[in-house]
């Protein structure tokens, strides 16, 4: 992967820096390609023969051209004169030439058996220079022919493979007992063979090849000193941290003790199995197999999730498979949308019940979402501004159920209980403590599922708060409708507040310990924008589920198997408004210019697609009695989908793909794509399985349980506070 650096990043990278070009035409093209990085407004301008110097006072940096057209005697003593002790060493040397020597001399072999003696000669120089500097020999790029010029004819590709072939094996020669120090910069070749048809004189690279080459090469320096997350070059595995190598031990230890574990309850069950009566053929006696024990689901589930964890680690921070940038094509991204809706339209199945947004629909809806939100995250659809902003339609229908679920449970159950919160708070959380601890990423990183978590405090403090109101109490006396409606309006003025005052705000999340978990790059503007981003839906959904179940308690909804909600009229009005709103919300996203106006704009208005397709979907009688079983299969486990993404299908914390089989795009999509839903999967069976037994029913033993996870926290922050410190 290759990291675009900007002109601050490639400024504070090279500070006080020297960098020198030497070489030919092609080589100046680079060096004016760097140098464009750091300052986009340098002219290409002055005598194309000569030196050129750059400097940017602001950054003291130094980049310099040196015209040496030949590997000659005069390149050789500029290098030489850099070898003495008593010079200033530039921090990075490219060189390279020979067409010019082809050309000179009508490409004869004598000129090939030249270069040959002076690169021989020059080598020993560029090794003693690469011990204190980078040296980079950059390889000769091939031509396009039929665009030469008469008088470069004799540049054909043959001699430049003979040009380079004496180059390599030279200067990887000339050390006889170690390897050569000097880097061959072969990638501006590969480049080449791709795009030099597009070049003006078929010698010198169009301007995009060769920035691309300057990129690169600016990541080959500055990657090990940055260290990008998406430069994925050139920069050495990081080391592991002490609260890392705390889980490894503890994950090892896991898989041992299940093996154990494993072992003696097999050798048991051996002891205790039934042997037959050699006489009658029947066996003595019937032993039915024990139950597993919570220790033994225990110990496989962190065996189990050990394993997991270290595909995590080596998809993502070891350096054992490769990384590719996304390139956003309106093909990769729409033809998978069709292909899947295919698919979860083929798998229909008629629902348990026939309610508006019962469980199977709720699980469909989250399940396609995710899907789409994959394939828009894979395809690198956020560059084009009419996607993203349905893709942010469709976070705030999550958070839109959050906010319903959560209410009609609270509001039905009248449910307060600690169980209830611990067991919605460990099966939303648990997986991402174990990925910050293990792939070293703040909690904040993945920021869907603190976003969900506090909305779920949010609306259990509304509703357990004094007066509690719920569905049972209400129905006695409408006074306490009002009640409700009050605590929503209340809720509905702190979020105004919060919103538009981004000082308050973050007032409230730097407090420690809450700065350690909504923290990114040192301040919580990251958590602001994406709280604020999706503010009012929550309430939107909480709202949505108060007038829908005080509609459905008055029996004013019609929700039997293929009956209309309403009545025919009013139905089909309904069904009109919502289908023009729908596509009138298209529109608007679809001509969005600015994503920042357009984003100040969606928490008002994205609340309006979402109840279209509420009651789209809900309205006619046959839609709420079918939903697609293939999407709801994957909504019952889109949390996990959604966090596994960043790390074993997409690469480099979401900003690449991960490239588990290189040169077969598709045949890795598909291997990639498998893996990770078993991962999902799996993860979230090990989720359901660990909050049974750390969450029990039993007050007293919760109580202790919450101690014990209490003290884990404690331990976590101070662990986390050293690290940071160590490495600061």
């Amino acid at each position: 992967m290759m990291h675009k650096y900007k002109i601050s990043e490639a400024k504070n990278c090279l500070v006080d820096k020297h960098i020198a070009f030497i070489g030919d035409s092609r080589i100046r093209q680079l060096f004016y390609s760097f140098v464009k990085i750091i300052n986009p407004q340098f002219k290409e301008e002055g005598n194309k023969h000569e030196n050129i110097p750059f400097e940017d006072k602001t950054a003291s940096v130094k980049v310099d051209f040196l015209w040496h057209p030949e590997v000659n005697g005069s390149m050789k003593q500029c290098i030489k004169v850099w070898t003495e002790d008593s010079v200033a060493k530039p921090h990075v040397v490219v060189a390279g030439a020979a067409t010019w020597s082809i050309k000179i001399h009508n490409g004869s072999n004598e000129a090939l058996s030249q270069y040959k003696m002076n690169i021989t000669s020059i080598a020993p120089l560029l090794e003693k220079l690469a011990k204190t500097s980078d040296v980079y020999w950059v390889l000769q790029d091939p031509v396009y022919e039929d665009l030469l010029s008469e008088n470069r004819k004799m540049i054909t590709n043959e001699k430049i493979d003979a040009y380079n072939e004496a180059a390599i094996s030279i200067l990887n020669s000339s050390t006889r007992n170690s390897k050569s120090n000097v880097k061959m910069f072969s990638v501006s070749k590969l480049i080449a063979q791709e795009t030099i048809m597009e070049s003006l004189d078929g010698l010198h690279l169009p301007e995009s090849s060769r920035e691309t080459s300057a990129m690169i090469l600016m990541n080959v320096y500055c990657n090990k000193i940055l260290k990008p997350v998406d430069g994925s070059c050139c920069q050495p595995q990081p080391p592991l941290t002490l609260l890392q190598k705390l889980a490894a031990c503890f994950f090892t230890l896991s898989i041992i003790g299940y093996l154990i574990f494993y072992i003696i309850h097999r050798n048991a069950h051996r002891k205790n199995k039934p042997c037959t009566d050699l006489e009658s053929g029947e066996e003595k006696k019937n032993i039915i197999n024990p139950p597993v024990s919570p220790l033994g689901i225990l110990l496989q589930s962190f065996c189990k999730l050990g394993l997991i964890m270290a595909y995590f680690y080596i998809c993502d921070r070891a350096n054992l498979f490769m990384k590719e940038n996304k390139f956003y094509t309106h093909s990769t991204f729409f033809i998978p949308i069709i292909y899947i809706l295919v698919l979860g339209v083929f798998y229909n199945e008629n629902t348990k019940e026939t309610k508006v947004l019962n469980r199977e629909q709720t699980d469909e809806w989250k399940g396609w979402m995710q899907l789409v939100i994959l394939i828009y995250h894979i395809s690198g659809a956020s560059t084009f501004l009419p996607v993203y902003m349905h893709i942010r339609v469709l976070v705030a229908a999550y958070l839109f159920q959050t906010g319903y679920g959560h209410f009609s449970y609270f509001w039905i159950k009248g449910d307060f209980g600690i169980h209830r919160v611990c067991q919605v708070l460990f099966r939303l959380n648990f997986l991402v403590v174990v990925l910050c601890i293990v792939m070293d990423r703040p909690y904040q990183f993945y920021y869907f599922v603190p976003l969900v978590t506090v909305w779920f405090m949010v609306i259990y403090v509304t509703l357990a708060l004094w007066p509690q109101i719920i569905q049972k109490k209400a129905n006695g006396n409408c006074f306490w409708h009002f009640g409700l409606l009050l605590k929503l309006a209340f809720l509905l003025l702190c979020i105004c507040f919060l919103a538009y005052s981004q000082g308050a705000f973050e007032k409230i999340f730097s407090l420690w310990p809450l700065s350690k978990c909504f923290e990114l790059k040192g301040n919580v503007y990251e958590w602001w924008f994406r709280w604020r981003l999706d503010r009012y839906v929550v309430f939107h959904g909480m709202l949505f589920a108060f007038i829908y179940l005080a509609l459905q308690k008055r029996q004013v909804l019609s929700e039997g198997k293929g009956e209309p909600l309403f009545s025919n009229k009013v139905s089909n009005f309904l069904l009109f408004i919502s289908v023009v709103s729908f596509l009138t919300y298209s529109i608007w996203a679809s001509s969005c210019k600015n994503k920042a106006e357009c984003n100040e704009l969606h928490p008002s208005v994205s609340v309006v697609q979402i109840l279209a397709f509420i009651l789209i979907r809900n309205i006619p009688g046959y839609a709420r009695s079918v939903y697609s079983s293939f999407f709801a299969w994957f909504g019952k486990i889109s949390l996990e989908l959604f966090i596994c993404q960043y790390h074993i299908w997409l690469a480099a914390d979401t900003r690449g793909i991960l490239v588990l089989i290189p040169g077969n795009p598709m045949l890795n999509i598909i291997v990639s794509t498998f893996i990770f839903v078993c991962v999902a999967h799996e993860i979230s069976q090990i989720t359901n399985d660990l909050a049974q037994i750390i969450i029990p029913k039993d007050n007293s033993s919760l109580l202790k349980r919450l101690a014990c996870i209490a003290a884990f926290f404690c331990g976590l922050l101070i662990l986390s506070s050293v690290q940071d410190k160590s490495r600061h």
